[in-house]
C-alpha cells in the first residue's frame, strides 16, 4: 500500500519542494523532517511513501518550498490537505495536487467574510458510483465565488464527464467542512489524455452557466485497477471575469439610533443598519471596538480604545428589555420615561446612559440570580469563556470596591492570584453575587452581539470589527498577566497632520519576546474570541507589529517617543562627521532668553521665576520639580482659573512649557544605558534647537535623522512583523485589514501583501508623501478605500478647513473647472462617492455621514456635529449619534434607491 504525490511547480535554481504531514514518513508535521520530493522535469515534482505499516485511518499534509541559498521556507496557503485511508478498498493512492499560493489575491475569498458573501446551496453528499473493474477518480476544487442558485460540475473529454456536453456534466457535492466541491467516479483507461474543466450551473436557469477560464486540466488515465484511488486537487476554480468588489458602511455602535435604544446604539440595533445595507446593496457593516472601557464611570470612558478587557463587551451596548422586565411596574414606567428623554438627545449622554443601565441590570440580576446558573446555555458560555471571564468579573468587583481600576490599590489582590480570586466565586463567599453580576451581564451581551452577527450573516452582510493595538494600563489583562507588557513605557504614535505633537495613548507596550515563547498564545486566544462575532476585522495601527512608538512614562505628549525596536545612532556617527558630541546641547531642553518672550508674552517673568533656573547668561534649565511634562501637568491640574479667559491663558502657558521640554535633538535609546546610543527626536527640523545649530551640524543631524527614520530600520521592522503577524493570521479565518496610516515604513506594503492583509487607503492620507491626496483610481485591489475615518473630520467638515486644499482637491482630484464651492454640496459628495465606487479596491467602506452627504435633505445641517473623534484632544468625548433612527433610514426609499443605483452601476452589488 503506497501513496504517490505529484504536483506542478516551476521552481528556480536552488529551490526544493518538500512534503510535511502527520505520517512518520512525512516528518510528523515537523518542517525539519519533511520529505524531499524528486524533480521529474517540466515543472513536475514527485514523491512516494509506503503506507503498508500505518495504522492511521487518515493523514494530513502540506507542501513546502525551500530556498537553499538562504534557508527560507515557504509554506503553501490553506489548511492541511487530508486523505482518508481505506485498506479494504484501495492499495494505491495517487494524489495529483496543485500548489496553493500563499499570497494569491483570491485567497481572500476563502475567509469567513466571503462565506457570508458567497453562500451556496450546499447539496448533500452522494455516494461514489460502484465499480469493480475501474479505478476511482476524485475531482476536488475550491469555488469561493458562487451564489445560492448555482452548483459546480465537472465536464470533460470522456463519457463519464459528459464528453464536453455541459448538460451531461458530472454534478459535484459541496464539502462545507473543507470548503471544497468534490465528486468521485470510476473512469475507464483511455489512450488519450483526459481533459476537463469545472463549470458553474444555475439550478433555476439551465442556460445560466459559467465555464472555467484558462487552459484545460490535462491528465493521463493509465490506471484501471479498482484498488487504485486517484485524486485531482485543483486548487481553485479559474474565473474568467473581474475580481469581486463590495461596498460597506462604517459607524460606531454607540452612534446608532433606534426606537428600542436607551439614548445610545445597542448591539441589537446593528440589525437595523444591516437591513438598510441590504436595502441599498451594501455587503458590510463596520463598527469600532465594543469592549468594556468602564474605568472611571465618567464620560472619559467613552473612549473605545482603552478597554479594561480585550475579551469583555461593554454594558453600554446591552438592550435591557432583551435581558428581561422588572417585576416592579413603576420602575418599568420610569425606565420608559427615561428612554424617551435620552432618545430625544442629539448626542450620547454617556454617564446618564451608563448609570441607568447599570442600575437596571443590578435590579434584574437580583431577580434572576437564583435561576441564572441553571440555564444550559449559561453553563456552556461560562465553561467556554471562564479563562478570561472569571478574572474579569473579579477585577470589576474590586474596581467597584476600591473605586479605582488601578489594581495596585486592590490591597491583597494587588497582585493577581488565581486561587484567591477563585474564593470570591465560592459558594460560601459573601461577595459571590457581586462578582457573578458581571458574568450575568457578559452572558447577555454575548448573546445579543451573537444574535446581531448571525442576523447579518443570514442577510448576506459581513460584520467587521476593530482591534485596538494596545491594552489599557489599568485593565484585567494587565492585572492577570503583567509579564506580557512593558508597564514602564507608553505606546502612542508619532506626529501627523491630525496630531502635530504626536499621540500618547498611555497604553503599556507589549513584551514581544515573552509573548513569542508560547507562540503568541495571547493573540491567538484574542483572535479566536473575536471570530465568534466578526467575519473580518481591522487591526488598529498595524504598524505597531513592525515597531511601536514608545514614549517615556513621564511624558504627556508624544514627541519625545522613539520607535522600538530600532537600531539607534551611536555618538561615533557624529564624531566621525566632525560634530563633537555635546550631551547638554543635544539632549537637554534648549531654553534661551531670546525666544521666551515670544512664547510666553506677559507671563514670561512668571515662567522664568516659577519653572526655570538660569545656568548661564541667557540660557535656562527646568527646576527639578518641573523637569518632566508629567510634573508640569500635575502643577497646572492643581491651579484654579478665575474664568474661561484665565483658563485659556493657563492652558497656553502649560502647552508652551511642554514645548520647551520637547526642545531636544536626541533622546537616550531604549534598552541602552551606556550613554552612547540615541534616537533623534521626531520632527526635529521643526524645533528651535535644530534651527539654531551651526550649518555643518545641521547637515549632519539631518542626514542621520533621515537614515534613522527612513533607511536603517527597514529589514529589522520587516522581520519583526513577519514573526508576529503570521501567528495572528493563522489563528483565524477572518479577513484582515490593517490600518497602515501615518509614518509608514517602506517595508510595510510588501509584508502586508505577502500575508494577504488588506491595506487602508484614505484619500486625505496618501501613502506617497509627495502628493496631497490619493486617487481611488490608483488603489490596489488588496485594499479598503475610504474618504475618511473616525479620527478625521467628515468630507463636509474637511471642505471648509483649508481653502487651498479644497481648491486643489476640487480641480486636481475631482477634475472640476473653476472655483470650488464654499461648502461641500451634495453633488460634490456624490462625485467623491462615485470615484471611490469605481476604485479597484476589494472594499469601499464609507462612514454613514459621508453617504448621507449626497442628499441635501437627509444630511445633518452642521457638519461639525458629525465628527466622532479629534485625536489631538487626549480626552475627547465620543458621543456622536445619527440624527434619525435606522427604522427611518430604511424608509427613505428615494435616497436608498439612488444609492443602490450608484452602487450597482459601479459593479459593487454583484451576487458573486
Amino acid at each position: 500500500m503506497k501513496a504517490t504525490f505529484k504536483i506542478h511547480y516551476d521552481t528556480q535554481f536552488g529551490q526544493q519542494l518538500l512534503i510535511v504531514g502527520s505520517l512518520p514518513s512525512l516528518g510528523k508535521n515537523k518542517k525539519d523532517e519533511a520529505l524531499e520530493m524528486s524533480y521529474l522535469g517540466g515543472g513536475v515534482w514527485f514523491a512516494e511513501v509506503d503506507l503498508s505499516k500505518t495504522k492511521a485511518k487518515s493523514f494530513t499534509y502540506n507542501y513546502l518550498l525551500v530556498d537553499k541559498s538562504n534557508g527560507i521556507v515557504y509554506k503553501e496557503d490553506g489548511a492541511p490537505r487530508k486523505v482518508e485511508l481505506d485498506k479494504t478498498l484501495y492499495k494505491n493512492y495517487i494524489l495529483q495536487d496543485a500548489w496553493n499560493p500563499y499570497h494569491e489575491t483570491e485567497n481572500a475569498y476563502d475567509t469567513a467574510a466571503f462565506d457570508v458573501i458567497f453562500q451556496t446551496s450546499a447539496p448533500k453528499k452522494k455516494a461514489a458510483k460502484k465499480s469493480t473493474k475501474d479505478a476511482k477518480y476524485t475531482f476536488e476544487v475550491n469555488v469561493p465565488r458562487i451564489n445560492k442558485d448555482m452548483v459546480a460540475k465537472v465536464v470533460g473529454s470522456v463519457d463519464e464527464l459528459g464528453n464536453w456536453d455541459i448538460n451531461d456534466a458530472l454534478p459535484m457535492n459541496y464539502d462545507k467542512e473543507r470548503n471544497l466541491w468534490t465528486v468521485t467516479t470510476p473512469l475507464k483507461k483511455n489512450h488519450h489524455k483526459l481533459k476537463y474543466k469545472y463549470v458553474l450551473v444555475s439550478t433555476k436557469d439551465a442556460n445560466h452557466v459559467e465555464l472555467e477560464g484558462g487552459y484545460d486540466h490535462v491528465f493521463d488515465i493509465q490506471e484501471n485497477d479498482p484498488q487504485t484511488y486517484v485524486r485531482f486537487a485543483d486548487h481553485r476554480f479559474s474565473y474568467d471575469k473581474r475580481a469581486w468588489r463590495g461596498m460597506g458602511v462604517a459607524l460606531p455602535v454607540f452612534s446608532l439610533r433606534s426606537e428600542q435604544g436607551l439614548g445610545v446604539g445597542e448591539f441589537l440595533d446593528i440589525k437595523g443598519l444591516v437591513d438598510w445595507s441590504k436595502e441599498t446593496g451594501m455587503r458590510l457593516v463596520q463598527i469600532l471596538p465594543v469592549n468594556d472601557t468602564m474605568a472611571t464611570y465618567t464620560w472619559v470612558d467613552s473612549y473605545p480604545y482603552a478597554s479594561v478587557s480585550v475579551y469583555a463587551l461593554h454594558p453600554l451596548y446591552i438592550n435591557l428589555e432583551a435581558v428581561g422586565a422588572l417585576k416592579d411596574k413603576k420602575k418599568m414606567t420610569k425606565l420608559a420615561n427615561l428612554k424617551k428623554k435620552l432618545n430625544a438627545l442629539d448626542t450620547v449622554d454617556y454617564e446618564a446612559v451608563m448609570n441607568a443601565k447599570m442600575d437596571y441590570l443590578k435590579e434584574i440580576w437580583a431577580e434572576k440570580k437564583a435561576s441564572f446558573f441553571k440555564d444550559a446555555k449559561v453553563k456552556a458560555f461560562i465553561k467556554e469563556q471562564e479563562e478570561w471571564l472569571l478574572p474579569y468579573a473579579a477585577f470589576c468587583y474590586l474596581r467597584d470596591k476600591y473605586k479605582t481600576p488601578d489594581f495596585s490599590k486592590f490591597e491583597k489582590f494587588a497582585k493577581y492570584d488565581e486561587k484567591e480570586v477563585a474564593k470570591l466565586f465560592a459558594a460560601k463567599s459573601k461577595v459571590k453575587d457581586d462578582v457573578n453580576f458581571y458574568v450575568f451581564v457578559q452572558y447577555h451581551l454575548h448573546a445579543q452581539l451573537l444574535e446581531a452577527s448571525e442576523y447579518a450573516q443570514d442577510k448576506g452582510v459581513v460584520l467587521k470589527g476593530d482591534i485596538p493595538i494596545g491594552i489599557y494600563r489599568f485593565s484585567a489583562d494587565a492585572w492577570t498577566a503583567p509579564h506580557l507588557y512593558n508597564m514602564n513605557g507608553q505606546a502612542g504614535a508619532p506626529p501627523d497632520d491630525f496630531a502635530v505633537n504626536g499621540q500618547n495613548w498611555g497604553f503599556p507596550t507589549y513584551d514581544w519576546d515573552t509573548m513569542k515563547k508560547d507562540g503568541y498564545a495571547w493573540w491567538t486566544s484574542r483572535m479566536t474570541h473575536l471570530s465568534q462575532y466578526f467575519q473580518t476585522f481591522r487591526i488598529d495601527h498595524i504598524l505597531g507589529f513592525f515597531r511601536i512608538w514608545e514614549i517615556p512614562i513621564d511624558s504627556v505628549q508624544g514627541l519625545l517617543g522613539q520607535f522600538r525596536p530600532a537600531l539607534p545612532l551611536h555618538i561615533n556617527e557624529f564624531e566621525s562627521r566632525g560634530v563633537r558630541f555635546d550631551f547638554d546641547r543635544f539632549c537637554k531642553p534648549y531654553i534661551r532668553e531670546h525666544f521666551l518672550g515670544e512664547m510666553f508674552g506677559a507671563d514670561t517673568d512668571w515662567v522664568k521665576g516659577e519653572f526655570l533656573k538660569e545656568k548661564y547668561s541667557g540660557a535656562y534649565d527646568f527646576k527639578e520639580e518641573y523637569d518632566s511634562q508629567v510634573k508640569i501637568q500635575a502643577y497646572f491640574n492643581d491651579l484654579k482659573a478665575s474664568d474661561e479667559a484665565d483658563q485659556a491663558r493657563l492652558d497656553a502657558v502649560r502647552d508652551n512649557l511642554y514645548s520647551l521640554h520637547n526642545e531636544v535633538l536626541l533622546i537616550p535609546a531604549l534598552g541602552y544605558d551606556d550613554g552612547m546610543h540615541y534616537a533623534p527626536r521626531v520632527t526635529m527640523d521643526k524645533s528651535r534647537t535644530f534651527n539654531e545649530l551651526e550649518g555643518y551640524q545641521k547637515h549632519t543631524f539631518w542626514d542621520l535623522y533621515v537614515d534613522y527614520f527612513f533607511k536603517r530600520q527597514e529589514d529589522l521592522w520587516a522581520s519583526q512583523a513577519m514573526e508576529k503577524l503570521p501567528a495572528i493570521k493563522e489563528a483565524t479565518n477572518m479577513l484582515i485589514c490593517g490600518e497602515d496610516l501615518g509614518m509608514v515604513p517602506d517595508c510595510v506594503p510588501g509584508v502586508m501583501t505577502e500575508l494577504e492583509i488588506l491595506s487602508l487607503e484614505i484619500q486625505r492620507m496618501p501613502k506617497d508623501p509627495t502628493i496631497s491626496f490619493g486617487h481611488p483610481g490608483n488603489y490596489p485591489y488588496e485594499s479598503v478605500a475610504s474618504p475618511s475615518s473616525h479620527d478625521m473630520s467628515t468630507v463636509r467638515g474637511w471642505w471648509t478647513e483649508d481653502r487651498g486644499d479644497t481648491q486643489r482637491f476640487y480641480n486636481e482630484i475631482l477634475g472640476n473647472w473653476g472655483e470650488a464651492p464654499e461648502h461641500c454640496e451634495p453633488w460634490i459628495a456624490e462625485q467623491i462617492l462615485v470615484q471611490h465606487l469605481y476604485a479597484d479596491s476589494m472594499w469601499t467602506i464609507f462612514p454613514l455621514q459621508d453617504l448621507l452627504a449626497i442628499d441635501g435633505e437627509l444630511r445633518r445641517e452642521n457638519p461639525e456635529d458629525e465628527r466622532i473623534n479629534v485625536p489631538a484632544i487626549k480626552h475627547h468625548y465620543w458621543r456622536y449619534r445619527m440624527h434619525f433612527s435606522c427604522e427611518e433610514l430604511v424608509k427613505q426609499s428615494a435616497f436608498n434607491s439612488k444609492l443602490k443605483g450608484l452602487i450597482t452601476a459601479s459593479g459593487r452589488n454583484t451576487q458573486y
